[in-house]
């Protein structure tokens, strides 16, 4: 995707909400722009909090979506096009494709503090997929694969801290991990409850239907 150069706190400021796009500071309300600040970003953010219209309220709520997974608006209408063609409901079924993205795996495996980080680890080669490097962050896990950090990159310290605590947050019930050996397993199909982002997904079907 184009490369976001600006604060991505301006992002999370803009949705009126936490992304998590910078892992764990944001949890540390202290340091939290959305926390400290309530309103849009801009010098006119204060007169921006006004009621939205119906576009409006889809709008940001696709926004919100594409943004927390850290994908171009070309890539996001892909996987709501992919979606719309799959039996089931179109937006839980682009949402699942979404979290199958191998740099939201290795992010929710506690491998990187936020998606993007994970996709730094991705493109930089320490990630494999069934021992083999994968490079591209949008590559689509599947049921069984193994996910694995080289063994040539233990000793880099996000990787050696898990390697010896664990993961710092929850893991996915869909996903298992190995910490000692830096390591997990795709167990399942992520579904619409594993997905604790709070996204009304019918809005974006909404916004691209019409």
């Amino acid at each position: 995707m184009a490369r976001y150069t600006d604060s991505v706190c301006r992002q999370c400021r803009r949705e009126g909400m936490k992304l998590f796009l910078k892992g764990d500071r944001c949890y540390n309300d202290a340091k939290c722009a959305v926390v400290k600040r309530h309103t849009p970003p801009g010098q006119h953010g204060q007169a921006r909090a006004r009621k939205l219209s119906e576009y409006g309220t889809q709008l940001r709520e696709k926004q919100k979506c594409r943004r927390a997974y850290g994908v171009s608006e070309s890539q996001f209408h892909k996987y709501y096009e992919t979606a719309s063609n799959m039996k089931g409901v179109t937006g839980e079924n682009m949402l699942c494709l979404i979290e199958r993205r191998l740099d939201n795996v290795v992010y929710r495996l506690g491998f990187g503090t936020s998606r993007a980080q994970a996709r730094q680890w991705i493109t930089h080669g320490h990630i494999l997929v069934d021992g083999q490097k994968v490079d591209i962050p949008s590559y689509l896990v599947k049921v069984g694969q193994k996910i694995s950090v080289r063994s040539d990159s233990y000793d880099v310290p996000a990787f050696k801290l898990v390697r010896e605590q664990g993961a710092d947050k929850p893991i996915a019930k869909w996903l298992e991990l190995d910490a000692p050996n830096l390591s997990g397993i795709v167990a399942a199909m992520p579904q619409r409850d594993d997905i604790d982002l709070t996204i009304e997904e019918h809005l974006i079907v909404e916004l691209y239907s019409k």
